[in-house]
This record gives structure tokens, sequence and C-alpha cells, in this order.
């Protein structure tokens, strides 16, 4: 696998993950209410690196191509962020030390991150799209491999992305409580907003 390509994904891939979306909401969220960033974006993680499995092991075509699998994907993403997001904006917490965060509220992170990112049809939808196009069918590594390289990746990308942006966000507003509380709230609006547009946009078209 040509490692031009491979770096040229790396750029496409950073550009994509800087658009704010869902994860950022998220990271930002678990940042400013003090539970461990390290199990929020390991959920992010966890959740893409499945998503790279279902696209490598060709199950991902498949369910991009049926219809009624992609729009039940889409309302279970959508009622998971609006949830989330309701949840996010109704209990908003001013920052706090990560490391009084209890190990229930680190696997809850956990597992929410993981719901974030591997329950977000459009994260499918953007490997399928955009990992084909640095691959090789007929190079010398068979295709499985080479989607799994390039997710990895992606996958490394995110999450040094998003310790990095949850970091910078809880050390700059430590000590403003007040503005915490509204990015916070305003995350969880962002969740809820989002989670709407997946569901508006899948079952009104």
């Amino acid at each position: 696998m040509a490692a031009s390509s491979v770096a040229t994904f790396w750029l496409i891939a950073i550009l994509l993950i800087i658009v704010p979306g869902p994860d950022w909401a998220f990271t930002l969220s678990a940042g400013l209410r003090g539970g461990s960033l390290a199990a929020a974006v390991g959920g992010l993680a966890i959740g893409y690196a499945a998503i790279t499995s279902v696209v490598a092991a060709g199950v991902g075509t498949l369910v991009a191509r049926t219809p009624g699998i992609l729009t039940g994907l889409t309302v279970a993403g959508g009622l998971y962020l609006m949830w989330h997001g309701a949840r996010t904006f109704a209990a908003p917490a001013a920052p706090i030390a990560a490391a009084g965060a209890p190990a229930s509220s680190n696997r809850a992170l956990l597992v929410r991150g993981i719901g974030v990112s591997g329950l977000n049809p459009k994260g499918l939808l953007v490997y399928l799209a955009v990992l084909p196009q640095f691959t090789t069918p007929r190079g010398p590594w068979p295709l499985t491999a080479q989607l799994g390289v390039l997710g990895l990746v992606f996958v490394l990308t995110c999450g040094a992305f998003y310790l990095s942006l949850g970091s910078v966000a809880r050390q700059v507003l430590e000590s403003r409580p007040g503005t915490a509380r509204a990015i916070t709230r305003f995350s969880g609006a962002a969740m809820v907003v989002i989670g709407l547009l997946l569901l508006a946009e899948r079952l009104l078209t």
C-alpha cells in the first residue's frame, strides 16, 4: 500500500475531523463536566473502530444499499444523540478535577462515546465514500487490510484531536464556571439539533 495514499487520506481525515459535529459536542461536554477525557475519547475511538471493521468486512456496503437497515440505524443514532444531548442540556456542570471522577462515570462515558460515534450513520457513509478512493483493489495488499490501515489512521487521528480539544477546553474554562456551563448547554443543544436533522433528513426524504 503506497505511503502517499495513506498520507493523502490522513490530510483528508483531518479536514473531516475538525468540522464540528456530535463528536465535538460530546467531547466538550465530557471535558467540561469533569469526566475522564480518556474514557470519552476512547469510546469514540472504539465506535469508529467498529465501523472500520464493518466496512472492511464488506457489511457496510450492504447496510448502505439496504434502505430499511440504514433508516433503522439513522433513527437509532438520531434518538440516541437527542437523548444524550437533552441530558447534557438539562444538567450542565462546571469543570471539576478529572481525578475525582468515579470509575462508574468513566465506564458510562466510554459507553456513551461508543454510542455517539458507532451509531452515527454519517460516519458509516463517510467511511464508505472516502476510504475506497485510497485503496488499490489489485494491489499487493488485500483490500480488507488496506481499509483496516486507513480506518486505523482515522481512529488514531480522531483520538489525538479530541483529546487535545477536550484538554484545551477544560484548561481554558476551568476558572470560568459560568462560561463552562453555557458551553455545556450549547453542546447538549447541538447534539439534540444534530439528532433531529438526522431524523428529518432520513424520514422526510
